[in-house]
């Protein structure tokens, strides 16, 4: 189709182009002529091309295409939870290795009883966990929450119930070094509780039993926590019908027994101490025969009570015996109380003289006859008259 337009304003970039019916079109002034002014009538051949235009339509169609194959063909992959072991306090969950296609990771949560128990660690490369912790004979639930770029996905939900006491069947066993009728002896055992006997330590292995402490089995049960027990463990929780505690069992534990030959010696009781000896007694001398000879059996008899006295040793009689400035002091203290007293030992004596006096007198008067007039006096120092009737 051919069309005439007039050219009105023309700048570096634009041109205004004006059509039979005064309507105004901008065109690019890049594709016009190049000697055009305003007023210039210049026309327009406009046609379909049909041929490039179905090219084109093609090579976009391609293009969606890969990118479809490429990002949309293949979803992430809905986690598959399940229970792999229970026991009386923890359970054992695995799923299979999530497919996220082309999706990027953002978490992998577990889910406990529709509470968020936390996310799992390393998810493309773990597969299974492990809760402890858990009540005895409770039921729980359980799922995983992926959320990928493309999407989240849920797991459906696992119940899981824990196991009484008297179900032994969660127990699971890894062996390591025995000796064969022992070995032999625990599968037996093993088989007639319900439990299970697995090669090499797992992340549902639950006791490790074992007679000596050593193997790279053992390393790798010590390095997961997982419990250390000897054989007897197993035959003891046969013998009660109900899973015990490994305290007692413990590979390092003492085993429980009859005494031993060998006896811990008692404890050996403190010395005690002779008492020390009289200087006298240390020089040995005896008493003269003298004294003997003048006071008889009786001091011999004092001597020996004395003996039987325990003599204090030299510490107590250094602290008995006073030092002489002691003796010094109280000296002069008893000489300080004499001179104190003695002024009323003085009056004391004087009335006595007197009162003495006066008795002489009386008792001379009464050998004359007379009556002395004076009062007598008492043993006691009181007086009284004597009045005659």
């Amino acid at each position: 189709m051919l069309v005439s337009l007039t050219v009105g304003k023309v700048d570096a970039g634009v041109t205004v182009l004006l059509t039979p019916d005064k309507r105004l079109i901008e065109f690019p002034s890049i594709l016009l002529p190049p000697n055009i002014s305003s007023g210039s009538i210049v026309d327009i051949n406009v046609s379909q091309n049909s041929s490039k235009e179905s090219a084109e339509e093609h090579k976009f169609r391609a293009l969606q295409d890969r990118i479809f194959n490429s990002f949309g063909a293949s979803e992430p992959s809905t986690p598959a939870l399940r229970c792999r072991n229970a026991t009386q306090t923890s359970v054992v969950l695995e799923w299979d290795p999530i497919e996220l296609a082309t999706a990027d990771l953002i978490s992998l949560s577990l889910y406990r009883n529709g509470q968020k128990a936390g996310n799992i660690p390393r998810p493309l490369q773990m597969h299974s966990t492990k809760i402890s912790g858990l009540a005895v004979d409770t039921e729980y639930t359980f799922h995983l929450v992926l959320r990928t770029s493309a999407g989240t996905r849920l797991s459906d939900k696992v119940t899981v119930r824990t196991h009484k006491m008297t179900d032994l069947s969660g127990i699971t066993i890894t062996t390591g070094i025995l000796p064969g009728a022992v070995k032999e002896s625990l599968t037996q055992a093993v088989e007639r509780i319900g439990a299970k006997i697995v090669d090499g330590v797992r992340i549902d292995t639950t006791h490790f039993v074992t007679t000596e402490g050593r193997g790279t089995a053992w390393e790798k049960a010590v390095e997961n926590n997982i419990p250390v027990v000897r054989p007897e463990w197993v035959d003891a929780c046969e013998k009660n019908g109900r899973i015990l505690g490994v305290t007692k069992f413990y590979l390092d534990a003492m085993r429980p027994g009859p005494p031993s030959d060998e006896q811990v010696a008692p404890p050996v009781p403190p010395k005690e101490e002779p008492p020390r000896e009289t200087p006298a007694a240390q020089s040995g001398a005896e008493p003269e025969g003298d004294d003997y000879d003048e006071k008889g059996g009786h001091e011999r008899q004092s001597s020996d009570d004395d003996d039987d006295v325990d003599e204090p040793t030299e510490p107590e009689q250094k602290a008995k015996s006073p030092l002489p400035d002691e003796q010094k002091m109280r000296l002069e203290d008893m000489e300080e109380q004499k001179v104190a007293l003695r002024p009323k030992e003085e009056e004391h004596s004087k009335d006595d003289e007197a009162a003495n006096g006066e008795r002489e007198a009386s008792e001379a008067k009464d050998e004359d006859g007379e009556p002395n007039g004076k009062p007598a006096a008492t043993p006691d120092g009181a007086s009284f008259q004597e009045v005659e009737l």
